[in-house]
């Protein structure tokens, strides 16, 4: 089939159908009406086979999953759901695949009320990017430098399964149906992220491990308090932060025996506790926020509202650095700080 053949087949007039799409795919760029009085915000995400996702995997699933990761980077500044573009790399054209994935892709973006509106298709190794957008009123966006001294740390869902998932597939045993589903078909929290415009002071989704992705916000966070105690004004843009969480002015402990598992995560702790599988496995794609403590009452309606689980696992600390407590009081100091994708490379 013919590359625009082939657009026109399985992606043009994917997703929600939009007002503010005022042309889509087809033409050599799309064009969009921006909202009065919105930001728009963006964030891209490539998928490589064998790097993020088994080469044999549903292709349906990966259609779902390429589009929810941008939509949890969505969710954890406080954006909307709008747009997408998708580039995708096949090594040949087969159209059974290309029905599921785009199926996958297309149930998601309508549940969300997005629109894939242009991209790109070309032949080669399995690899996929989608660009996606979102609409915030101006000033509104949650950051990951806005947590302070005495914020609890808190975070949506349950951490490790999609970590448990993907230890026991490399390690060829039985992967139970609950955690395959979290590692292959995440739920991108973009309610969760609207909702919590006013209440979290930051936020960020657990991507690569709750330890690592919390690190940054320690990190941002502290270097726009030094730039508040300097008289330094913080940029709206990109602001380049402390050159690591160890250099940031925040910390954060946090209590291991609060954290929110699934049994599956909790019977495997049992048998090995190894914490890492819940605070750096990665591919978990909740939530991670901070606020203060007097709005830790609007929680559990929330969460209610929702039906969602949010807890409070710990709080920000004056002083820098990560202290991790065992359920016997102990102290547990991380081995690894969550995937890297050069440093875990080979």
């Amino acid at each position: 089939m013919p590359e625009f053949e082939l657009i026109r087949t399985h992606f043009a007039h994917l997703g929600a159908a939009r007002s503010d799409v005022v042309l889509g795919v087809g033409d050599d760029c799309a064009l969009l009406a921006v909202p009065a009085g919105q930001e728009l915000a963006v964030s891209i995400d490539t998928l490589v086979a064998g790097v993020h996702f088994f080469p044999d995997v549903d292709p349906e699933a990966l259609g779902h999953k390429s589009l929810a990761v941008g939509l949890s980077d969505l969710a954890a500044m406080g954006a909307e759901p709008a747009w997408a573009t998708l580039a995708l790399t096949l090594p040949a054209e087969d159209g059974r695949w290309l029905r599921a994935f785009a199926a996958g892709f297309a149930a998601l973006a309508r549940e969300q009320g997005m629109a894939l509106i242009g991209g790109d298709t070309t032949r080669g190794p399995l690899s996929l990017s989608v660009q996606v957008h979102g609409l915030i009123p101006a000033g509104r966006a949650i950051r990951r430098a806005g947590a302070r001294v005495g914020d609890l740390v808190c975070v949506s869902g349950t951490l490790g399964d999609a970590g448990l998932a993907l230890r026991d597939l490399l390690a060829g045993r039985e992967v139970a149906a609950g955690p395959r589903a979290r590692l292959e078909r995440p739920t991108p929290r973009v309610a969760l992220g609207l909702a919590l415009r006013g209440l979290a002071t930051a936020m960020i989704d657990i991507s690569d491990g709750l330890v690592a992705d919390l690190g940054h916000i320690l990190e941002e966070s502290g270097a726009a308090a030094r730039g508040e105690r300097s008289g330094e004004s913080a940029s709206p843009g990109y602001r380049r932060g402390a050159s690591s969480a160890a250099d940031a002015a925040l910390g954060a402990e946090i209590r291991l025996a609060v954290l929110p598992l699934s049994p599956a995560v909790r019977e495997r702790l049992a048998q090995d506790p190894d914490w890492s599988l819940p605070l750096a496995s990665g591919d978990d794609y909740e939530l991670c926020f901070t606020l203060p403590p007097e709005r830790a009452s609007a929680l559990p309606p929330l969460a209610d509202r929702l039906g969602l689980a949010l807890t409070p696992i710990g709080r920000i600390l004056p002083t820098a650095g990560l202290v991790c407590i065992g359920p016997a009081g102990d102290r547990w100091t991380p081995q690894r700080g969550g995937y890297n994708h050069f440093a875990d490379a080979g």
